[in-house]
């Protein structure tokens, strides 16, 4: 089964990466071994073999060893029942509280118990604050079954939360919760390391999105939209009008029915946006995943969107299906707010990023500009479409011929 560990690529990580890996894989000693013997008993353990260490002089001692041992020896000093004296014995750090192997027998020695055999598991990543993830069996749901991934192989595989994985999984030890994950063997259907040296974002195929995003919503401006002026997976869409066309509540309520739809990782940012609209957004079905207020910086406002798509082109790049909302681009910095909007595409053969947001005014690029009438809005007379100025390119490849003749059709009657 594929892996992202081989000896070349451990050879260019960190001695500190390498000795998190080697605790996570439950290599006995590691902190004694030498960088290459280090990497030799990584490599070994993933692959289910013992590795006997090289009779040589152990590693010269580095100061921040000394600085580590130091500390546990001020630690059992303060009354930690020997704590030091056991981390001493065994040779090796102690382990997070979270992670800590369990000991048994006199002295506190580590009692050598056979470890089960490894089990399969596969399910959605779901990143958390502190850079580690979830594996969540049920996804968008928690469970007791749920399995841990360091945040060292979130940063290895670059994982982005909705991507699918597999691998092997160890029970939990002493006082963890949760199993964790040995190592990522598949991203989205694909071996790891295929994934981890794809090829680029910018380089990947293109082609016009063919595939509609269906909002099945029976709300009237929502369903306008998705008949009138549709979008598909990798759009690029601008909700635009004047102020208080409406274009905020156009875009929450077109979120709203994606969240309620499904088979997207939806990202919703907020940027400069006042703060009584944030529970309004927080309310419905797409919370924010990012909310900056009107009175930060643009460059504050321009962060928060250029994280949400940078997230949503390696969804993409997986594989699967990206949608990011932004409103608005009015306030971002004019070259940021034309970055995002052209990072949406629909990858040939592969996932997407679709980027819909709110703007004043098109920005040049889109291949769907949906336009509200201000005048509509006030009087209440919604949907408050402004048809003249939306439209989509190529409808015919989202919704057929006939579709696009339709389509045309009920937009002259409109207009009549």
């Amino acid at each position: 089964m594929s892996s992202v560990l081989d000896p070349s690529a451990l050879a260019d990580s960190p001695l500190a990466d390498l000795h998190l890996l080697a605790n996570e894989l439950g290599v006995d000693g590691f902190r004694r071994l030498r960088k290459a013997d280090l990497i030799d008993a990584i490599v070994a353990k993933q692959a289910g073999e013992d590795y006997v260490a090289p009779e040589s002089a152990p590693a010269p001692a580095r100061a921040e060893d000394d600085e580590d041992a130091a500390a546990r020896g001020r630690r059992g000093r303060r009354g930690g029942r020997g704590r030091g004296r056991r981390d001493e014995d065994e040779g090796d750090a102690a382990p997070a509280p979270a992670e800590r192997p369990a000991r048994g027998g006199r002295g506190g020695k580590q009692t050598d118990r056979p470890e089960p055999e490894d089990k399969e598991v596969e399910g959605v990543v779901e990143l958390l604050g502190n850079g580690s993830a979830f594996v969540r069996l049920t996804p968008g749901e928690t469970g007791d079954d749920d399995v841990y991934v360091s945040a060292a192989q979130v940063k290895r595989c670059e994982l982005v939360s909705g991507d699918r994985i597999s691998g092997p999984m160890r029970p939990p030890r002493r006082s963890e919760r949760f199993p964790s994950l040995v190592r990522v063997d598949t991203i989205n259907g694909k071996p790891a390391d295929e994934v981890s040296e794809g090829t680029r974002f910018e380089d990947l195929p293109v082609a016009f999105p063919a595939d509609r995003l269906a909002l099945g919503s029976e709300d009237p401006t929502v369903k306008a939209i998705e008949w009138l002026t549709p979008f598909g997976r990798g759009s690029r869409v601008t909700i635009v009008g004047p102020a208080r066309a409406g274009k905020s509540e156009a875009l929450r309520r077109v979120a709203g029915a994606l969240a309620e739809q499904g088979g997207v990782e939806l990202a919703v940012v907020l940027a400069g946006v006042r703060p009584e609209e944030v529970p309004d957004w927080q309310a419905g079905p797409a919370a924010p995943s990012a909310a900056v207020s009107f009175a930060a910086s643009a460059d504050a406002q321009g962060q928060a969107v250029e994280q949400a798509v940078e997230q949503g082109r390696r969804v993409a790049a997986r594989g699967a299906d990206a949608v990011v909302v932004i409103d608005s681009l009015e306030y971002v910095p004019p070259a940021v707010a034309r970055r995002a909007l052209a990072a949406a595409r629909n990858i040939a053969d592969g996932g997407s990023l679709t980027v819909i947001a709110t703007a004043p005014a098109p920005l040049g690029g889109e291949t769907t500009v949906i336009a509200l009438d201000a005048t509509l809005t006030a009087m209440g007379r919604f949907p408050a479409l402004d048809l003249v100025a939306s439209g989509t390119m190529r409808p015919e490849l989202l919704v057929g011929e006939a579709g696009a003749e339709a389509i045309a059709k009920a937009r002259a009657e409109t207009l009549a």
